[in-house]
């Protein structure tokens, strides 16, 4: 079902590029709009569902030179670095299998870069993936412990 802000801006700013290639560059934006709003969601589902099941989250879209690590939360004495996948088809694969390799090693340096900048060390650290499909206006949330 597409989202009704998404269409209503369309409409709007459809009378206002004229030049079609201008309009493409419009439609490009809106789709970049869209995969950033689903990708929001998808993170705001993965830190609900995880607090629901007692972790607590201390971090959202931390940072570290070129790298973002989703979430980053506690469960118990562990801390767990996060990585939220979220597809609206498996066309291209499941969310799983977007976290590849490259991915995994991205995650691993920011999570480094955040173990240092707080001064973190001795504490146990995993890795857990989220899994988000949406099919029929429904998210199946997936959660994968220890993912890499």
């Amino acid at each position: 079902m597409p989202n009704t802000f998404i269409i209503l801006a369309k409409r709007i700013l459809s009378h206002h590029f004229l030049d079609k290639g201008t309009f493409g560059k419009f439609e490009k934006t809106m789709s970049q709009i869209n995969r950033r709003i689903q990708g929001k969601v998808g993170e705001d589902l993965a830190a609900n569902f995880l607090e629901q099941i007692g972790f607590k989250i201390i971090k959202r879209n931390y940072r570290f030179e070129r790298g973002e690590i989703d979430l980053i939360a506690e469960e118990g004495d562990e801390l767990v670095f996060v990585e939220v996948k979220a597809r609206r088809s498996t066309t291209f694969g499941t969310p799983e299998e977007a976290v590849t390799e490259e991915k995994q090693e991205q995650v691993h340096t920011v999570a480094e870069g955040y173990l240092f900048e707080y001064d973190i060390d001795n504490r146990p650290c995993r890795f857990d993936v989220i899994a988000i499909e949406f099919r029929n206006n429904k998210a199946d949330i997936r959660h994968i412990r220890n993912a890499f």
